[in-house]
């Protein structure tokens, strides 16, 4: 059985659709006889160059098109995997040969821009004097990569992504061809997720085609969850959320987007997508930012994108108070070698007196003055469970870490402690916005996990 792309593929050039700009030119000179002897074809993927060639070809020799067939006049060549001189200069040799059926050799040269300097100028000599029974088909994705000097002597067609309107409207016919009950929403994301791609939107109808279950009508949630898509209500909640300045809402989406399995590619795209369909000046900001949305840390990127927002108020940025979580005493550097610095919440008067009395003040008197000086150069922080050590230098924590300084540290603190790497105190400025919304984080590995 054929593929839903192979068996609609069209076979005249009355069959093709939404690329009136190539076709008519094309039929008024095949009625007149003016024959090109090179045809430059380009646009994007999936949009109908190789089909166009295909019928070309056919018609210029008057040759009935089917897809099977197998004309000695018409040779394909996928130039990605011919791409040296040798294989053009054995294509030189052979189009001197004249045509053993028709009246013209035809030669259709996919993805020409793959051809390598060298290939390009012995393309080049046969273009500038071709054999009179020689006609040229080149197509190609990137314009920009094939030389002027090719572009210059063929007629070059401009092929466009179809609009959704036409794509659409091919979709449902072909449905009803092949009996295939699909809501109109779930034909909507088919033709979003194809990009503008009839060869795109027919993969994609043929995988879906197969999920409709005893007549039943395929529903959008069914395609959405096949093709790994967010569904249209959840990215109009996130953009309605962005816009407003909810940062909390906004969180809470992303986190149910990924929690059902959807990358953060996926969401990115799609949020595009909408944006561009219906931009407002709310969203404009995640025009820059959605499209930096992959790896590594493709999760964090993409709710960076999302809470950096100027319209969130400050009052935003914070979580609710009953969700703070409790926060070290971080005990900086000074002069005196150890003092308390007062972060929020602060703790009570009395509190902090007797933890200056208790743990801090009675340091300096027991410890050598070799420790004293290196643990003026630490960042000490407190916490109820351990006091945790961050040497400024990897040489002061070999220097703490001698079993004689870690005997004395341990006779004078009066809980566990730990001694850390000297730059593992610092976070990037990145994580530490997400950990700042979000609670304490860490930033996961390249390898996946959500970080939160």
């Amino acid at each position: 059985m054929l593929a839903l792309y192979r068996k609609y593929r069209p076979k005249t050039l009355s069959e093709v659709i939404g690329q009136e700009q190539v076709t008519k030119p094309l039929s008024m000179a095949l009625k007149s006889g003016k024959i090109s002897h090179s045809y430059l074809f380009t646009g994007p993927r999936g949009c109908g160059k190789t089909s166009v060639a295909r019928i070309l070809a056919h018609e210029i020799n008057n040759f009935k098109y089917e897809l099977e067939d197998n004309y000695l006049d018409i040779i394909e060549i996928d130039a990605a995997s011919n791409t040296g001189v040798d294989n053009i200069r054995e294509l030189r040799e052979k189009a001197i040969i004249a045509p053993s059926e028709g009246k013209y050799k035809v030669y259709i040269i996919d993805e020409v821009h793959m051809l390598t300097k060298s290939a390009f100028n012995a393309l080049l000599k046969t273009l500038e004097e071709p054999p009179i029974h020689v006609v040229f088909i080149l197509a190609t994705t990137d314009l920009e990569k094939v030389p002027v000097t090719i572009t210059s002597r063929s007629q070059v067609y401009t092929f466009h992504l179809a609009p959704p309107e036409v794509l659409l409207t091919h979709l449902k016919s072909i449905c009803k061809e092949e009996r295939i009950k699909i809501s109109d929403a779930g034909l909507n994301l088919i033709a979003e997720k194809s990009g503008g791609s009839f060869r795109d939107s027919l993969s994609l109808l043929d995988q879906i085609s197969s999920l409709g279950e005893k007549g039943e009508e395929i529903s959008e949630e069914t395609v959405a969850n096949c093709l790994g898509l967010p569904l249209d209500t959840a990215i109009n909640d996130l953009l309605s959320a962005y816009a407003k300045g909810d940062s909390l809402h906004t969180t809470a989406i992303i986190k149910d987007l990924l929690s059902s399995g959807l990358k953060p590619e996926s969401i990115a795209s799609s949020s595009l997508s909408r944006i561009i369909a219906k931009p407002s000046q709310e969203l404009i900001p995640l025009l820059s930012d959605l499209p930096k949305v992959s790896a590594p840390y493709p999760e964090a990127k993409l709710l960076l994108a999302f809470l950096n927002n100027p319209r969130v108020q400050k009052k935003d940025v914070r979580p609710p108070r009953d969700s703070i979580r409790p926060k070290a005493t971080v005990i900086a550097r000074s002069e005196t070698i150890i003092t308390e610095e007062k972060i929020e919440p602060k703790p009570k008067a009395n509190k902090l007196k007797e933890l200056e009395t208790k743990t801090l003040k009675s340091l300096p008197a027991a410890l050598t003055p070799a420790l004293s000086q290196q643990l003026k150069r630490c960042k000490i922080i407190e916490s109820d469970i351990q006091i945790d050590i961050y040497p400024a230098k990897p040489f002061i924590k070999k220097i703490l870490e001698k079993p004689a300084n870690q005997e004395i540290l341990k006779s004078n603190f009066n809980k566990s402690f730990v001694i850390h790497e000297s730059d593992e105190l610092k976070n990037p400025p990145e994580i530490q916005k997400i950990s700042d919304i979000m609670g304490d984080i860490q930033e996961v590995n390249e390898n996946g996990g959500i970080p939160f």
